[in-house]
């Protein structure tokens, strides 16, 4: 049996869809925090104007939750703590009224991935 096979037991595929969803927007919004740290928002590097391309549309849509004090490096990572709350909390409750079922098969995933090389 494949991992997909055995996640697909545990998870309906809708559960494990919205989950790996939710867990790409959460880590690319962490990415883009991090070479926030290192590149300038004026750089002409193709890479970070991707991240930020991809992840703007997500902070403007959190902008109405984002407190004013925060630092702007820091907006992205309080947008990716709302993704990991609705991984974490929302999505396991309200698809299995439990809190914490789903425990990141996205990060299981890969890490068992990552280990098989």
């Amino acid at each position: 049996m494949t991992e997909a096979e055995a996640a697909l037991r545990i998870y309906p595929a809708p559960a494990l869809a919205l989950d790996y969803a939710l867990g790409a927007a959460m880590w690319t919004l962490l990415a883009r925090a991090a070479l926030d740290l290192f590149i300038p928002p004026q750089s002409a590097m193709v890479i970070a104007k991707v991240f930020r391309q991809i992840t703007a549309p997500l902070i403007r849509l959190f902008a109405p939750l984002t407190p004013r004090f925060l630092a702007p490096i820091l907006i992205p990572v309080y947008v990716a703590w709302w993704f990991y709350l609705a991984r974490f909390f929302a999505v396991p409750y309200f698809l299995f009224g439990e809190i914490g079922m789903l425990s990141f098969p996205l990060e299981s995933a890969l890490g068992k991935w990552i280990g098989s090389l």
